[in-house]
C-alpha cells in the first residue's frame, strides 16, 4: 500500500499543474496508481477500470498521450492508501447537513485534504487503515457516499462540464491538525442506521459473496455490462440482501465498467422486482418504501478543515 502522506502530498503538488497529462505523469513518479477516465466525464477508458490503474511511467504516458485530455482517476483503499468521504448535494438531499453532523460527533477529524469539486461538492481524503479492508458503500439519503476498497476517485485537476461552464476539481483545504484514519463502519452507522442484511443459511439458499459478484461485474465489458449487473443484483436478491447493500456492493464495480448512476440504480431496481415480485395490490406501497433506496447524489457540500470551508 502506498503511503497516505505521500499521496496526499503529490494531489497537492499536482493541483495546479499545466495539464492532465503533465499531473498524470507526475502522480505517477510519486508511486500513485493512477487510470484514465473520458475527456470531462467519469467513464474509465480501461477495460477494467480500476482494476487497471498503474503508477508505470511508460503505461501513464502511453495512456496520456492517446488522450492528452483525460481525467485523471485514483483507485481508493489499499491500492492508493487513501479514502474518500464524498459529500453531495442532489435533489432533496444534501450531504453538507450530515457531513457537518459526523463532523461534530468527531468521526471525520482525522481528514487531511479537502477537494472541491465542479458541482461544488467535496471530496475529503483520509490514510487508508493498513490491514483493513473498507468497502465503498452509497449513504443516498444523506447525500454522502464513500469511496474505499473496490471504489475511485476522479481526482484534481480533472475537470467537468456544469451548466455550459469548464470547472476543475481543485484542493480547498490542507489539514492543520492530525490526520489519520476514518471508521467508515461506525460513519455509515451515523449518516444511515439501518439492520445489516443477513445471508440466507446455506442450505436454504445458494450462499453468495458480494465482493467476488462485485469483481466478476468490474470486468464485463461493452455489451455484457447491464446484464452482467442484473444477474449480479438477482444473486443478491435471492439471497435476502437488501437493494440499498447490492447497490453498495455492486455500484462501484458497475461504475468500474462504465455503467453511469442511473443505469445502475435502474438495473438494480429492475433485478430486484424481477427476483422478488410483488402483488398489485402493495407494489405502490413497497416501492415507496424502498424508492429512498435507488436515489442516487452527486453534488455540493459544505464543511470546513482547518483553515477554508466549500
Amino acid at each position: 500500500m502506498p503511503e497516505a502522506f505521500d499521496v496526499l502530498a503529490a494531489l497537492i503538488r499536482v493541483d495546479r499543474s499545466p495539464s492532465l497529462a503533465f499531473a498524470a505523469r507526475s502522480l505517477a513518479a510519486a508511486g500513485v496508481p493512477v487510470f484514465p477516465c473520458v475527456v470531462e466525464g467519469k467513464r474509465p477508458l480501461t477495460r477494467r477500470g480500476f482494476l487497471d490503474a498503474s503508477s508505470d511511467p511508460e503505461q501513464v504516458a502511453a495512456w496520456w498521450s492517446r488522450t492528452p485530455n483525460a481525467n485523471i482517476s485514483i483507485p481508493t483503499g489499499a491500492a492508493s492508501g487513501v479514502v474518500v468521504v464524498d459529500v453531495d448535494v442532489h435533489g432533496p438531499h444534501d450531504g453538507r447537513a450530515a457531513f457537518e453532523r459526523a463532523s461534530e460527533a468527531g468521526l471525520v477529524d482525522g481528514a487531511g485534504l479537502l477537494v472541491r469539486t465542479p458541482t461544488g461538492g467535496a471530496h475529503v481524503y483520509f490514510p487508508a487503515t493498513p490491514g483493513r479492508e473498507q468497502r465503498s458503500w452509497q449513504a443516498a439519503t444523506a447525500g454522502v457516499d464513500f469511496r474505499g476498497d473496490g471504489g475511485y476517485i476522479i481526482a484534481s485537476p480533472s475537470r467537468r462540464i456544469i451548466d455550459g461552464n469548464v470547472r476543475r476539481y481543485e484542493v480547498a483545504d490542507i489539514a492543520a491538525h492530525s490526520v489519520g484514519p476514518v471508521d467508515a463502519t461506525r460513519l455509515r452507522d451515523f449518516l444511515d442506521p439501518r439492520p445489516v442484511a443477513s445471508t440466507r443459511a446455506e442450505g436454504t439458499s445458494m450462499a453468495v459473496d458480494g465482493t467476488r459478484l462485485a469483481a466478476w461485474v468490474a470486468g464485463r465489458g461493452e455489451g455484457e455490462r447491464n446484464r452482467g449487473l442484473f444477474w449480479a443484483a438477482c444473486r443478491l436478491a435471492e439471497n435476502g440482501v437488501s437493494p440499498a447493500d447490492a447497490l453498495d456492493a455492486l455500484g462501484a464495480a458497475a461504475q468500474s465498467a462504465g455503467l453511469g448512476d442511473r443505469e445502475i440504480t435502474t438495473t438494480v431496481r429492475s433485478a430486484y422486482r424481477a427476483t422478488q415480485p410483488v402483488s398489485e395490490a402493495t407494489s405502490d406501497h413497497r416501492a415507496q418504501g424502498a424508492g429512498r433506496w435507488f436515489e442516487r447524489s452527486g453534488g455540493p457540500p459544505s464543511a470546513a478543515l482547518g483553515r477554508a470551508g466549500l
